[in-house]
């Protein structure tokens, strides 16, 4: 019988206490929310339907939500993205993927849709608390793009694998270099997709300018500290265009990136 530490139980209380439920099965569900309340949760709001089910995660606002992959009226890959790109308070929930459907596309798919852990049905309670303990208690740096909104996807389901660590940058991958990277590559994307998605490229360039800011001051790097703030101003002062993107991004990207650190011998 699984039975959760009391510590472990305080710590994602926050996380579990309101929770949504998207489950177009009827005894699915009724499990899910017998074990979500024995893990300490007061409020499962549930939905089938995946125009209802939005609405429930805007109304409600939960701090989890575990999201059935299909249904009758019900596409969770669909669903997930949907809520990312929102700008409901919830858009940044951790989300759950839990389905029979386990195939290496269906997993990919839940990644790339922003999910940030899959289980597979049947499942234990010892297998959805592992899950829920990994999104309430390690979170993952968020990515906000344009063809990408969500938790860095190269930590899926990292609570899984305790081997060796095997990516090129999963070494450094928290440095202020990699993030500066990162953030740099983003900018160029946004502005190349300026046109197909204005919304959501201006709000990755605004997260872009934010974060090189805050790297800027870290490192103690005048010039993009003051070329990201430059950015953020421009954002602040109305209505963004391409065009009028254009300068300051320029002027963060005209820097370059940092020369190594030379290491004392």
């Amino acid at each position: 019988m699984f039975t959760a530490d009391v510590k472990t139980l305080n710590r994602i209380a926050p996380a579990v206490r309101r929770v949504v439920l998207v489950e177009p099965n009827p005894s699915a569900a009724r499990l899910m929310t017998d074990i979500m309340k024995g893990l300490g949760a007061r409020e499962v709001y549930v939905d089938g339907d995946e125009d209802r089910a939005l609405e429930l995660v805007r109304d409600a606002e939960p701090g989890i939500i575990f999201m059935e992959r299909a249904g009758p009226s019900l596409n969770g890959e669909n669903l997930a993205r949907r809520i990312r790109r929102s700008h409901m308070v919830s858009r940044m929930a951790p989300i759950i993927m839990v389905t029979a459907e386990a195939t290496a596309g269906a997993i990919k798919g839940a990644r790339d849709a922003g999910v940030h852990e899959f289980l597979r049905k049947p499942f234990t309670t010892g297998d959805l608390f592992k899950r829920v303990e990994n999104v309430a208690l390690k979170p993952r740096p968020w990515v906000e793009a344009v063809g990408y909104v969500g938790p860095d996807r190269r930590r899926f389901n990292s609570g899984e694998y305790a081997g060796a660590k095997k990516r090129k940058g999963d070494a450094s991958s928290g440095s202020a270099v990699d993030i500066r990277d990162q953030a740099t590559r983003i900018l160029v994307a946004a502005m190349s997709q300026f046109d197909q998605d204005p919304m959501q490229a201006t709000r990755a360039i605004r997260q872009q300018a934010e974060t090189l800011k805050a790297v800027g001051a870290k490192i103690g790097d005048a010039k993009l500290a003051i070329a990201a703030a430059g950015l953020e101003g421009y954002l602040a002062s109305g209505p963004s265009t391409k065009a009028g993107l254009a300068q300051p991004v320029g002027a963060i990207l005209a820097l370059g990136q940092p020369a190594p650190v030379a290491r004392a011998s």
